[in-house]
């Protein structure tokens, strides 16, 4: 089992470094090719909300996100410093569906993301998904499971 911490200065700019650390440990401990999209999207979308929060409550600290494997799994969880009650997108327990397709203009483009948007969108993309928030901030935590006969496995 191989873990990776990574914590990085809560800048949008590094948002693709570690979605890039994600991608090749992804790659590295087996997660099927066709799902390498998803965990660079996923990984993305929790990056960037960790970002959010903490240019709002914390800016000088920095993001964390562990990555891990297992033999059936690849797990990467982002932490940032705050509740989940202060996500700079709130309401996600209250998105539904028609909230969602109101959104969308005629020529089928997104008018206006609406509020807790890209929870919605990890939760669209990672079959296994968990956001729990304590007293140390929100743990987004995502799994994709590992196929050992693909990408060379670790």
């Amino acid at each position: 089992m191989a873990t990776v911490d990574v914590t990085f200065t809560p800048l949008p700019a590094h948002v693709r470094t570690a979605r890039l650390v994600a991608l090749a440990m992804a790659r590295r401990v087996g997660v099927a090719e066709d799902t390498l999209d998803e965990v660079r999207l996923a990984v993305g979308e929790a990056c960037s909300r960790a970002v959010g929060v903490h240019t709002n409550r914390a800016p000088e600290t920095p993001v964390r996100m562990r990555l891990c494997d297992d033999d059936s799994r690849f797990t990467v969880e982002v932490t940032d410093v705050g509740p989940l009650e202060d996500d700079p997108e709130p309401g996600l327990s209250s998105l539904d569906a028609a909230r969602l397709a109101a959104t969308v203009g005629t020529d089928g483009s997104l008018d206006a993301l609406p509020p807790g948007f890209g929870l919605v969108v990890i939760g669209g993309l990672v079959e296994e998904v968990l956001v729990t928030s304590d007293p140390a901030g929100t743990h987004v935590t995502m799994a994709w499971p590992i196929s050992r006969t693909g990408n060379g496995g670790g």
